[in-house]
């Protein structure tokens, strides 16, 4: 476990992290960066991009309605819109739940929803259920984004119940660099607030969902993901952006460099300041390394990646 004070003198530990270079991969700071754990919620990264990535393929509208499955009720954790099995929500409002609510059900009910089209589609080796089958999804996406410490379990991240799930503070960063490059899950999980709808029985409920991540719009941060169980701890990856560095070349030309950071905590005694603090000391060691020529002594310095 590392420790180090924040900008208010005030001490944070933190089980692992890593601070990487979201354009040249180039790792800026970590710490028991590869080390198998638990990682809860931060799990909802890897679930979007498989129903996003699904969407893509398939051309498939998020405005299609999933039902709650009656394995939602079976889950635990944050259920904030109180669903029930049988009621129904449209795919895009379940992201929207999963991602910046963090909501285990809507989690799960994408996952039935996007499972039950992917087991029609299937390749002769299906799994045993629609849920099963969107894990295994979840896994082979982490395989091919080079997250080979990982092991998805469930599409929500809870750690509780069953075959244990686990991640690695550096396969998170793998998994948001991908994300990252979709600007659908950008936009997801970049917004403060969301009003969603639920059909149930009863007609429809409305709900404005709120960011769990305290720190978007800070020092232009904007996302990504928070999560907490016993087991994992508070955890919580952000990303943030600073405008690109112009510089003026001999030859007349100009060289652009965009700037944008991860920092992914795992186990932090408090994950927003320990988040905040690797940020802002990550800014200070990118502009130094920029500055100094942009060396890599090292294959190990950069993190590595897709298998693609």
């Amino acid at each position: 476990m590392a420790g180090f004070r924040d900008s208010a003198g005030q001490q944070s530990t933190v089980d692992a992290y890593i601070v990487v270079d979201f354009h040249s991969r180039k790792i800026l700071t970590a710490h028991a960066a590869e080390k198998q754990r638990q990682v809860a919620s931060l799990t909802k990264i890897v679930s979007a991009m498989v129903v996003l990535d699904w969407a893509q393929l398939t051309r498939a509208d998020l405005s299609e309605l999933a039902t709650v499955p009656a394995s939602a009720a079976r889950i635990g954790g944050p259920n904030r819109m109180n669903l029930r099995p049988g009621e129904r929500i449209s795919l895009r409002d379940g992201l929207y739940c999963a991602l910046i609510g963090s909501d285990n059900w809507a989690a799960e009910t994408v996952a039935d929803h996007v499972g039950r089209d992917l087991l029609v589609r299937g390749d002769g080796k299906q799994a045993s259920s629609p849920v099963a089958e969107f894990i295994k999804q979840m896994n082979a996406l982490a395989e091919r984004q080079g997250a080979t410490g990982s092991l998805f379990t469930n599409s929500h991240g809870m750690d509780h119940q069953g075959s244990l799930p686990y991640s690695t503070a550096a396969d998170i960063a793998r998994l948001a660099i991908y994300a990252l490059g979709k600007p659908s899950f950008t936009f997801f999980c970049s917004q403060k607030e969301r009003r969603v709808s639920v059909q149930g029985d009863a007609g429809v409920r409305q709900f404005i969902i709120q960011n769990t991540n305290k720190l978007l719009g800070k020092d232009s941060i904007d996302g990504i993901k928070t999560g907490m169980t016993r087991q994992a701890g508070p955890c919580l990856a952000i990303s943030a952006d600073r405008a690109a560095i112009v510089t003026e070349l001999p030859d007349g030309r100009t060289r652009v460099t965009p700037r944008r950071l991860i920092v992914v905590v795992l186990g932090a005694s408090d994950r927003f300041s320990a988040a905040r603090t690797l940020l802002l000391g990550g800014w200070e060691k990118f502009d130094a390394w920029n500055s100094g020529g942009r060396l890599i002594l090292n294959p190990a310095e950069l993190l590595s990646g897709s298998k693609d």
